[in-house]
């Protein structure tokens, strides 16, 4: 029986693979939406490892000294300055107004702005702070020289105020590792992957069921010398070898197209994704028995897979969502197979992390399966 299941695996894997649908959303869609939702959510959830942010800044005739403290000071809080060419307009802009360094020896109130045209408000926020905090210490610098010295300040004393060793220091840790919400390929290689196996099995699965229901090839099985049992593992089988070669072209496309690194914890993420093939495989021949057409298999499959992928994590970060919706997501197969994956990649956690969520697969996979067994029939 395991020789003509095989057979029958190996059959449909091949029958699918000759499918253009099959292709299309096997080989190239998937790298499609690598690369479009990698690249617009870029920056997204933040990371300790983003480029540091640039900041744009117009020195006018005659600033003088303070001009160049103050840059030197916002260098010191993290920015990359840029001097903008003519006529473009940059992301974020300063501008230290002509006179500055006289205006403000002189006592004259010089306002200084930060224009962020971004539509980021939370990153923007944090791009004042760091600029405030940038001016404020060189007057405040700038107040002590005046006390302390003879005469106006010079660029001198501020640089001496500046390497001068601080009586009081402040040092700031994280309490524990921090977790940041992963974005851009982080998010989309993964999300993708598990959106789109599913999504592939679901449709393309179970339309080859329904056809070859529609067309007596599962009555001439019926009728060959193999259990229903053996059919049914066949099946099973074939849906499972196309979404395990799903599986390893998106692996191997996430890492040398998109320089998407898999973790140290390949074996586990291994697991995970025989796994969720497996379940995958078991829902596909489910759907196939269910659908009495290839338009209920299709509209049936893309609905599923897209909200199981939706409330799941798939398509965005959950750890951006309400709690709610947290909770909610590991309750789901598609939850379980996100949150393994983050867990391994992107938050560095060992593979024991991921006990439950194999558990879980698993567990799903023999009810699943075993709901197959009992819907498959012959006509």
């Amino acid at each position: 029986m395991l020789r003509l299941a095989v057979f029958i695996a190996r059959k449909d894997l091949l029958l699918m693979l000759r499918r253009r649908e099959t292709i299309v959303w096997t080989f190239i869609m998937p790298i499609v939406f690598f690369y479009f939702i990698g690249s617009i959510t870029g920056g997204f959830g933040g990371s300790d490892e983003a480029r540091p942010p640039r900041l744009a800044v117009t020195m006018e005739a005659g600033a003088g000294f303070l001009a160049g403290e103050i840059i030197t000071r916002l260098e010191e809080q993290g920015f990359e300055i840029t001097t903008p060419r003519p006529g473009q307009t940059p992301a974020r802009s300063l501008t230290l107004p002509g006179r500055l360094t006289e205006r403000v020896l002189s006592g004259e109130t010089v306002r200084l702005e930060v224009i962020d045209r971004t539509d980021r408000p939370l990153e923007g926020m944090d791009i004042q702070v760091r600029a405030m905090r940038a001016v404020y210490t060189t007057l405040a610098d700038l107040a002590l020289a005046a006390g302390g010295g003879d005469g106006r300040p010079t660029a001198e004393d501020l640089r001496q105020r500046r390497q001068r060793q601080r009586t009081i220091t402040l040092e700031v840790t994280t309490a524990g590792r921090r977790r940041e919400p992963p974005s851009g390929f982080a998010q989309a290689v993964p999300g993708t992957l598990v959106m789109f196996t599913l999504l592939v099995t679901l449709t393309s699965g179970a339309v080859l069921l329904v056809l070859e229901r529609e067309q007596g090839l599962l009555r001439r099985l019926a009728c060959a010398p193999i259990s229903r049992g053996g059919v049914i593992a066949g099946k099973v089988g074939g849906k499972w070898l196309l979404a395990l070669v799903q599986v390893g072209f998106a692996l191997l496309a996430g890492r040398f197209l998109f320089g998407y690194h898999w973790g140290a914890a390949l074996p586990a993420l291994l697991a995970v994704l025989v796994l969720w093939s497996a379940f995958c495989a078991c829902c596909g021949v489910c759907l196939g028995c269910v659908a009495r057409s290839r338009g209920q298999a299709i509209g049936l499959g893309v609905l599923t897979a897209n909200l199981l992928a939706a409330i799941g994590g798939c398509w965005w970060p959950i750890e951006i969502t309400p709690a709610w919706m947290q909770r909610l997501s590991l309750l789901l197969p598609t939850g379980w197979a996100m949150d393994a994956f983050h867990r391994l990649v992107s938050f560095g956690d060992p593979p024991a992390a991921i006990l439950p969520h194999l558990a879980a697969l698993a567990v799903a996979t023999v009810a699943v399966g075993h709901l197959a067994t009992r819907l498959f029939r012959y006509e």
